[in-house]
């Protein structure tokens, strides 16, 4: 389900734009595009191991809370990034919002609500493997992890986080809904913006290198909510 989820929504994104630039420098070197699809093999089966050890054992125990969590907890996580995803192309396709940054719908609440969806539903799916889990099979939970620190601190976050930095750095509408809004887990902006600079980076991965991009000249908070005022 995950799998053509994703498919389908890539599929029509393409058929709409025509090319995805993201692999021009790729298809021209065959190195990196050998180096790229087997990458991606080694992550689909990283964090595909809950799955295949579920279906690999011969252990079958009773319906438990486990199973009904991790059910839960993935249903939420595929329906936030779907939701994520379909938001975010309608924005893009609309040539009144050329050249602006996402901000509507869930991306008012997270600035990564697609990557908040897809971990939470790798989670979901080891949560749901556990009951049929034993010793070095614990293993598993290696998937999840993996993708996590992927998304968080290498392929992920940081690289869209630079790139919109370098595009809207200089607008201040721009740097006050960065500082208003959570980088991964949904939360409403009032709340997130008035938390501590500690209390985020501790436990809402409001980590610096997610603000490396930025132009070196500071904004004071004043300052901010001043150009904003004038911007509306």
């Amino acid at each position: 389900m995950w799998g053509l989820r994703l498919g389908i929504f890539l599929l029509m994104r393409i058929l709409q734009w025509g090319e995805d630039r993201r692999f021009d420098e790729m298809r021209e070197n065959l190195a990196k595009l050998a180096v790229f699809w087997i990458f991606q093999a080694v992550w689909v089966w990283t964090v595909s191991l809950p799955v295949t050890f579920v279906n690999a054992s011969n252990r079958n125990p009773s319906l438990q809370a486990a199973d009904i969590i991790g059910w839960i907890i993935w249903s939420v996580g595929i329906l936030v990034e779907a939701t994520a995803d379909q938001q975010k192309l309608t924005f893009k396709n609309s040539p009144d919002n050329r050249g602006k940054w996402c901000d509507v719908g869930v991306w008012k609440y997270s600035r990564h609500p697609n990557y908040f969806g897809e971990i939470f539903l790798w989670w979901g799916i080891f949560v749901a493997a556990t009951p049929v889990l034993k010793n070095a099979e614990w293993l598993v939970i290696l998937g999840p992890i993996f993708l996590t620190l992927l998304l968080l601190f290498v392929s992920g976050i940081p690289l869209l986080e630079e790139s919109a930095d370098k595009k809207y750095g200089n607008i201040p509408a721009y740097r006050h809904y960065k500082r208003k809004t959570s980088p991964l887990i949904l939360l409403p902006p009032a709340l997130y913006g008035n938390m501590p600079g500690w209390f985020k980076t501790t436990f809402l991965f409001e980590f610096p290198l997610y603000s490396r991009g930025l132009p070196q000249e500071t904004w004071s908070r004043s300052q901010l909510e001043t150009s904003v005022h004038k911007i509306s």
